[in-house]
């Protein structure tokens, strides 16, 4: 078993902790790190913008990482979220307890 990240910001907290909530309820991720305010500098239909934003770093397992991307492109208000995940070269022996333990279906 291996940990895996997704990064993804939204246009305001309240929708990124319902989505994280939704998430975290589906089991989908074990944890979702809500920072309040980044500053985005992007292009967008050809034009350039800038805006102020919150991003969210999930921490899932890696075999998870496939579905929770899927479900949080699914929940997302953007039209096209830039959705980001990776699969981790390394993780702690805690880290991927805790994941295992408390991402996917639960064991009955």
């Amino acid at each position: 078993m291996s940990a895996a990240l997704i990064w993804c910001p939204f246009g305001d907290a309240e929708s990124a902790e319902a989505v994280a909530g939704q998430l975290l309820d589906e089991r989908l991720i074990a944890c979702a790190n809500i920072l309040p305010a980044i500053r985005s500098l992007y292009r967008w239909n050809g034009e350039r913008g800038e805006g102020r934003e919150v991003a969210v770093l999930f921490k899932t397992r890696a075999d998870l990482l496939e579905p929770a991307v899927a479900r949080l492109e699914a929940l997302h208000p953007y039209d096209a979220p830039a959705i980001s995940g990776w699969r981790c070269d390394a993780a702690g022996a805690a880290t991927l307890g805790w994941l295992e333990a408390d991402c996917g279906p639960l064991e009955v």
